[in-house]
């Protein structure tokens, strides 16, 4: 039965490399084999199946009804073949494409950087990154893995912990300079806050005074899809922003931007994760790549 089905698998290539070349000396050197012998190939489906699949002439090779409806079969069949074996290969070494959704600001400043020696690791495996903000359906074959922020809702997919990131409340010098600095966070009330244009992000600001936490509603003339925008426009003393601690460590650092009101930020966290489809036919390519974000965001 095994030799059986591997000749039939053979004999679809013969017969899909003559309609593909339109000969059977071309088909032959395609595919190392005599013209004779790939004659013989085709008399032996044909005499199996008991119909003509090609009617040849000595100027012109055509393809019968049956020899049409056999070579879109055969094609199919090589096909699934073709996807069987390499979906088998791909589970034992990484390669093929991978393709990652990540957030825009926290993709081109955390998980970009990392994308070179990867790379060099996985020399097989082509990373096909997009940096977006909106939530791509996994489950619907938009990406392999998704950075994800913030609680995740229930579903089947698999989730592996990447880390957590805090939101600090930020503004230029320049910008204070010229507006005074906040001292308690009703302050922000008379300023211009940038916040977020999500749908899901409310223009509130959480903070703690005296152990209760509450949240204050807070206004201002732009908003961003993303916290890197944001943090930009804070640094060129446009308004003061909440955005996350990794997208500007660097201003900070460099003095462009300072913390304001941090005897009441409440320390509230984001946990980042990768989301992905799990099991036991999870792809290679994406098993090493989640263990080496993990590795190396942690």
């Amino acid at each position: 039965m095994g030799n059986e089905g591997s000749d039939r698998a053979r004999e679809m290539e013969v017969f899909s490399a003559i309609a593909r070349t339109g000969s059977f000396s071309a088909a032959g050197r395609v595919l190392g084999l005599t013209p004779s012998a790939v004659s013989r190939t085709i008399d032996r489906i044909e005499a199996r199946l008991g119909v003509r699949l090609l009617i040849r002439t000595t100027r012109a090779l055509t393809l019968t009804a049956e020899g049409q409806s056999y070579l879109a079969a055969a094609r199919r069949i090589l096909a699934d073949l073709d996807e069987a074996e390499r979906v088998i290969a791909d589970q034992g070494a990484p390669r093929g494409r991978l393709r990652v959704s990540a957030a825009f600001s926290h993709g081109r400043l955390c998980i970009v950087p990392l994308l070179g020696d990867f790379a060099r690791l996985y020399p097989h495996i082509l990373v096909d990154i997009s940096l977006t903000d909106a939530v791509v359906d996994i489950a619907a074959g938009q990406a392999d893995v998704a950075i994800r922020f913030g609680p995740l809702a229930d579903s089947a997919l698999t989730a592996r912990r990447l880390g957590e990131t805090g939101r600090s409340i930020v503004a230029s010098p320049v910008y204070l300079q010229r507006h005074g600095t906040p001292e308690v966070p009703e302050d922000l009330l008379h300023h211009n806050c940038l916040n977020f244009n999500f749908r899901r992000a409310e223009p509130v600001w959480p903070f703690r005074r005296e152990g209760r936490d509450y949240a204050l509603t807070v206004t201002g003339n732009i908003e961003a899809n993303n916290g890197e925008t944001l943090g930009q426009l804070a640094a060129d003393a446009v308004g003061i922003a909440r955005v996350g601690n990794f997208g500007v460590v660097d201003d900070l650092a460099a003095g462009r931007l300072v913390p304001l009101l941090e005897a009441f930020n409440p320390g509230d966290v984001e946990p980042i994760h990768a989301v992905f489809v799990g099991g036991a036919n999870m792809p290679a390519r994406v098993r090493v790549f989640v263990d080496y974000l993990a590795d190396h965001l942690r």
